[in-house]
């Protein structure tokens, strides 16, 4: 059942298991879509997708799939049982009869809808229903026969016209990230080595030692498994990254609450990175950068967070830093450069709209580091791309 609908949302790129597949089919089966399209969509959602940021890609897979399915027969049929009843015929005259019956369920809501609209007030006494004056031939309280509310408030929508609206597109890319969602991206980088002394017990090799021992214990003992990820965020601070300072605090927090890193550093600059890197956001607590590319490991997981944007002889003149004090001996895209040859594993997140990247500095900096914006799927490819192996 719905085989096809799996595929249609695999090709949509939402990340449907067989697991969860199954469930919806099991929950089809209890009957939880009470034979309604409408439930079913909220049911197969609240099953299938993982994260709000595949509603769209849901929704879009939901119209496609779903789309030009016709509304069951019963329900017109009801609405036809509704008007042969001869206190509602009353209302309506041979001839709208006959037109209602020509039309198609859609058509007869829609109308439906429309008059209700139109209809102000309550007009006790009026017998005309397809014109604009009298009352509905489905009384005062706006539900029809088919359950559908008309009156009052706006027709319910069905699950097709709710796909199609895509309410949910811009949390594919414009979602205003919280630490929440910084933890869970940031708690990938995990990697567990068996580092450290020997001092947890192997079951299964002191197993194998004792049966080769005919039964005489033999234990044996391993290196326990920790996270041997270190971290370093750079941030930039001030400026044109004033408007980003929440969205950036909130990945500093995520970053600085995690307990599965072996090590996290952090370090502030004012758009570019010269001889200096600063501990503290107001920058009067400089710390060699030259100092930090000899004392870190290589393996430092390296995130840069700002928006690259600066004026041209900032990131390529020696002495361009915009600050007359910071006396940058070096120009600063020769320090991006060497960062970038001293780290192994280096991203550069964007708080800017993609549609603005067309900066030359934001060009000459993306060039040195895969750049990605900082939303949910930027993260999630930034992430990625950090525990690729190279």
């Amino acid at each position: 059942m719905f085989t096809n609908f799996f595929y249609t949302l695999r090709k949509r790129k939402v990340p449907v298991s067989i697991t969860e597949w199954l469930a919806l089919i099991e929950a089809l089966s209890m009957g939880f879509a009470l034979s309604s399209l409408n439930t079913f969509y909220y049911l197969a959602r609240s099953i299938l997708v993982k994260s709000e940021a595949y509603f769209d890609q849901y929704d879009l897979a939901f119209e496609e799939y779903f789309q030009g399915i016709e509304t069951p027969l019963e329900l017109r049929d009801e609405v036809l049982e509704w008007l042969r009843d001869p206190v509602n015929r009353i209302l309506l005259t041979e001839e709208e009869i006959a037109h209602i019956k020509r039309m198609n369920f859609d058509t007869l809501m829609e109308t439906f809808e429309l008059r209700m609209k139109e209809q102000k007030e309550r007009h006790d006494g009026g017998d005309r229903w397809i014109g604009t004056e009298g009352t509905s031939p489905f009384g005062h309280s706006g539900i029809n026969p088919a359950g559908i509310r008309v009156g009052g408030t706006s027709m319910s929508k069905s699950a097709i016209q709710v796909a199609m609206e895509r309410r949910f597109r811009n949390y594919r890319n414009d979602i205003v990230l919280d630490v929440r969602h910084f933890q869970i991206a940031l708690k990938r980088l995990r990697r567990l080595n068996r580092i450290g002394p020997e001092d947890e017990l192997d079951l299964h090799a002191t197993i194998d030692h004792t049966c080769k021992n005919a039964g005489d214990l033999e234990i044996i003992w391993r290196r326990g498994r920790k996270n041997a990820v270190k971290l370093l965020l750079l941030m930039d601070v001030g400026g044109s990254m004033s408007p980003y300072t929440r969205l950036c605090g909130r990945l500093f927090s995520a970053a600085h609450s995690a307990t599965h890193f072996k090590d996290f550093k952090y370090f502030y600059f004012h758009n570019c990175i010269y001889d200096n890197l600063f501990k503290d956001i107001e920058r009067k607590e400089p710390t060699s950068t030259m100092h930090l590319l000899r004392n870190l490991e290589s393996d430092y997981k390296v995130i840069v967070l700002g928006d690259a944007c600066m004026a041209r002889e900032e990131l390529t003149m020696k002495y361009g830093a915009i600050y007359y004090y910071d006396r940058n001996e070096l120009p600063g895209i020769t320090w991006l450069r060497r960062i970038t040859d001293h780290f192994k594993h280096v991203v550069w997140l964007n708080p800017e709209d993609l549609s603005e990247w067309d900066h030359s500095t934001i060009k000459m900096v993306g060039r040195l580091f895969p750049m990605f914006e900082l939303t949910l799927e930027g993260l999630d490819a930034a992430i990625s791309r950090l525990i690729r192996r190279f």
